[in-house]
């Protein structure tokens, strides 16, 4: 019970104490990570430490997003990797065709989103506070120039961890009824939205801060009134994808 009041306790934190995470702790982290479950054990993914300052500011500036007081908390990028599993092809001589298809893509991106959450859970298990970042992508080709990522990876997003200075309240989940189907697909229905609406409203404009009015539908209205990053192809395709 301890670890699911944990789960449903998670709120984004982007505000830490400058007290560092030890070693151990650290290590354990990137333990947590591997020991996600992984598509025919490819462990597609590679994660990057950000402890270069200048290279975390900016990456930062790219994300439009900052954590207090600079260098407070550890930074780590998630890469879909398949570049691994080219090297372990190109000993055998053997073609790397089908590392470059979409389905591969889709794996990798699955085994290192995985990965992360179980770092995410294992530190928030810990009494840490975590915050994704997937503004990484805002420019996927200054990124790869800054961390000399390899032809066949893909840096899905970042991920601040460490001890919270403040937290948020927690935001009200879609209700089960929205998500859960019984073998079949569960439609929203616009009594469903109307309801979840008014409680979204009611978080934006109590809680302790960045108070707003805004309500669910809105800011999902607002996010796909226009295409976003649009050079996520050109990336991929400039790999070594193939669409």
């Amino acid at each position: 019970m301890e670890l699911f009041e944990t789960m449903i306790q998670h709120t984004s934190v982007r505000s830490f104490t400058a007290q560092k995470l030890t070693l151990e702790l650290k290590q354990q982290l990137i333990l947590a990570a591997q020991s996600a479950s992984s598509s025919n054990f490819l462990q597609a993914f590679s994660i990057i430490a950000i402890t270069d300052s200048k290279k975390r500011k900016t990456i930062e500036q790219l994300a439009h997003f900052s954590v207090d007081n600079g260098n407070n908390g550890e930074f780590y990028v998630f890469v879909a990797d398949l570049n691994k599993h080219a090297q372990v092809l190109a000993q055998h001589n053997e073609p790397s065709d089908h590392l470059r298809t979409i389905e591969s893509l889709i794996v990798a991106t699955i085994d290192t989103t995985l990965a992360a959450q179980s770092m995410a859970v294992f530190a928030e298990s810990e009494k840490l506070g975590v915050c994704y970042v997937g503004g990484i992508r805002n420019d996927l080709f200054k990124i790869k120039e800054l961390l000399d990522l390899p032809p066949l990876t893909y840096p899905i997003f970042g991920l601040f961890i460490g001890y919270p200075a403040e937290k948020n309240e927690v935001k009200p989940r879609l209700p089960i009824a929205a998500m859960l189907g019984t073998n079949t697909y569960r439609a929203l229905t616009p009594a469903l939205i109307a309801d979840y609406d008014k409680k979204m409203a009611a978080y934006y404009q109590q809680r302790t801060t960045n108070n707003q009015q805004a309500v669910w539908s809105e800011k999902v209205r607002h996010h796909f009134d226009s295409p976003r990053r649009q050079d996520t192809g050109d990336f991929l395709k400039e790999q070594g994808f193939l669409f």
